[in-house]
């Protein structure tokens, strides 16, 4: 007798567990609600006098216990990604419950595979609440079509918790459906916080401000979410204002919130979105700062993340100086902190700052490293760069875009697809950064081939996009290969940009067919196409191959009349060079007076080019002499000389 008691009580712990399970599973349901009378009575312990446990039963919580382990495992593989695993052991199972079922459905619809959780789902033996919910959330948040199908799933439910209805009424918002949406919220029995929170949310993001604050203010209660959703709403609409009124509004009524500095933080980030620093500093000042002393009751105050955001608000506005001092009087800081203060220093391209920070910072992680990769690679110190990134302890695909990026900024274009052909062998994946940063490349050193191997990477492994089709016009026309850069070109419609443009009417000057390159021009401003400088240079660099003086001239003065564009350097060198081509050594003389600027080695090279041509000594000594000042140590020098003496040697024969 004895045993038999000592058994039943096993067994009746062991229910216990399981409806304690249960229990937390369903706390938020209402205590007559139907289908938590209906958990707790089917899992409840026997009455004392049937205190026996029937041989059924005891086998039912057996195969209960022995499920827990696998579907552990089930969870575990999907969580990590390996639904394929999770299924085999799913289809394994001698004997499921609805827990395995539900976690199954579970992996399926985080993975939007709806066809075939909707299989298993039908398949269920039987179903609980979650499983119902499980399929409408799946269905609601692949949006279009399948919204329907979530409804029609809700329709069919024989009892809905409050998740079901949330889970509805946000499918709805999130499809710009307020109206549906509202309807069923009307209908709602009993509505909780979320409720009202998916309301609110749901006309933000329809960009319906007044409705959504109407809605706020009726709230009967608020959680921690409901003003920061209200504030970060308020500033995608582009209402920072009315977002901080609310706040300091809402903020004098519930200061003794622990959680308010959420929203406080939310609205630091938005005036720092903004530029609006100066405002940001004040609220910032306005949260409560304990600095060593008593802390008033449960008062919000400044918690790191509003350290962090004032910060990055004085980075964004590259106050560095004003950053530095906010983050020297902090007591505590995390790894963002001291991120934001090193890429504040990268970005001012004060490297020698960023280095002592780096230095100092406790645990540097991937992202820090990189900043320091990138930062030494634009400042040109590919040896430091290159050190940081052979010691990185764990490299990621921005750790190497960021170096070849610096390699072809800098021109190294060897080091770079070298560092590309190390990256692939070591199993790195390129994305389409690395992609673009190795056309780039091939352009730089006219490297056909690789450029046709990364295209063909390209189609097999990402879709072009507007950037890496540029890349790709770049590439072939550079390389010659004008005809493919025409196709691609041609290919891309109406996802051309003005860099589309740009790179194949600088492909055709480059090349000297310049009647193709005008024409493109000309084609591009019909399609009302706006240049930019670089368009003018690719043309005036035309104008100047096929010796078209007169339109050259035409070109060069509709960049400020006709398009507001401010002639350039380099706009004057390509005229300098038109007009000396053709002989007109004076008018290229008075339009380098006439610079708003200092002349540059371009301007007086193409002078001396045209001088040697039409053997004009004067002129041709006036611009090398021009050009060994500007670089008296280079070859330069040398190469003035020779040409001034074989000018003069050459006008000597023509006297005689």
């Amino acid at each position: 007798m004895v045993n038999l008691v000592s058994r039943w009580r096993t067994i009746r712990c062991l229910n216990g567990n399981i409806l304690i399970r249960r229990k937390r599973h369903y706390h938020h349901l209402h205590p007559h609600h139907p289908l938590k009378r209906s958990i707790l009575k089917n899992l409840s312990p026997p009455p004392h006098r049937h205190c026996f446990a029937s041989t059924s039963q005891q086998h039912k919580n057996s195969v209960s216990l022995d499920l827990y382990t696998p579907n552990k495992r089930i969870s575990h593989l999907i969580r990590n990604g390996r639904i394929n695993e999770a299924r085999a052991l799913f289809d394994a199972m001698p004997h499921r419950n609805i827990v395995t079922w539900n976690s199954m459905i579970t992996g399926y619809v985080r993975r939007r595979e709806m066809a075939k959780a909707r299989k298993l789902f039908d398949e269920m033996p039987e179903r609980d609440v979650v499983s119902w919910n499980l399929m409408i959330s799946g269905y609601v948040s692949c949006r279009g079509r399948w919204v329907e199908e979530g409804r029609h799933l809700f329709d069919e439910m024989p009892e809905r918790d409050c998740v079901s209805w949330n889970t509805m009424i946000s499918g709805y918002t999130r499809s710009g459906r307020m109206d549906e949406a509202l309807q069923l919220f009307d209908g709602m029995q009993e509505r909780n916080v979320v409720s009202w929170n998916a309301m609110v949310t749901g006309f933000l993001q329809n960009g319906d401000v007044e409705r959504a604050i109407e809605f706020f203010m009726r709230m009967p209660e608020r959680d921690s979410a409901s003003l920061s959703a209200l504030v970060a709403g308020l500033i995608q609409n582009g209402e920072l204002d009315e977002a901080k009124r609310i706040l300091l509004t809402s903020g004098r009524q519930d200061d003794d919130r622990g959680d308010l500095v959420h929203a406080y933080n939310i609205l630091l980030a938005g005036y720092g979105q903004n530029g609006r620093v100066d405002e940001a500093r004040q609220l910032f000042d306005q949260i409560p700062f304990y600095d060593g002393g008593q802390k008033d009751g449960g008062r919000f105050e400044r918690n790191v993340v509003s350290w962090n955001s004032m910060i990055m608000c004085y980075v964004k506005a590259g106050d560095i100086f004003s950053a530095r001092v906010l983050f020297d009087q902090m007591k505590e800081r995390d790894t963002i902190s001291w991120n934001t203060m090193i890429s504040g220093y990268v970005r001012m391209s004060d490297m020698e700052e960023a280095w002592m920070l780096f230095q100092e910072m406790p645990n540097p992680d991937t992202l820090t490293w990189n900043s320091m990769i990138s930062g030494f690679a634009q400042k040109g110190n590919l040896e430091l760069a290159r050190a940081l990134f052979a010691t990185i302890p764990q490299k990621n695909l921005v750790s190497w875009n960021s170096m070849i990026a610096g390699y072809e900024n800098n021109g190294d274009y060897k080091g770079a697809t070298e560092l590309y052909r190390q990256m692939l062998l070591q199993g790195e994946k390129p994305d389409r950064h690395t992609l673009s940063s190795v056309l780039s490349v091939c352009s730089g050193f006219a490297a056909l081939h690789l450029g046709m191997q990364i295209h063909q990477q390209i189609t097999k492994t990402v879709i072009p996009d507007i950037p890496i089709n540029n890349s790709l016009i770049t590439m072939y026309s550079r390389c010659g290969a004008i005809v493919e850069a025409q196709t691609i070109f041609d290919e891309v419609k109406l996802q051309k940009e003005v860099i589309s443009w740009n790179a194949m009417i600088g492909g055709y000057a480059f090349h000297g067919f310049a009647a193709e390159a005008l024409d493109l021009f000309e084609m591009m401003k019909r399609l009302k196409v706006r240049p930019t400088y670089i368009t003018f240079i690719s043309v005036l660099n035309a104008c100047a191959h096929a010796g078209l003086v007169k339109e050259g001239r035409m070109h060069f003065k509709s960049m400020a009349c006709e398009f507001g564009i401010e002639p350039r350097i380099e706009h004057f060198a390509s005229l300098v060079d038109i007009v000396g081509r053709h002989g007109q050594l004076e008018e290229a003389m008075d339009l380098i007076n006439s610079m708003p600027f200092e002349p540059d080695k371009a301007v007086w090279g193409a002078l001396l080019g045209a001088c040697r041509v039409h053997n004009n000594v004067e002129l041709a000594r006036v611009a090398a002499e021009a050009l060994m000042k500007l670089e008296p140590e280079s070859s330069a020098r040398m190469y003035c000389f020779t040409t001034c003496m074989l000018m003069w040697g050459n006008g000597i024969m023509q006297q005689k």
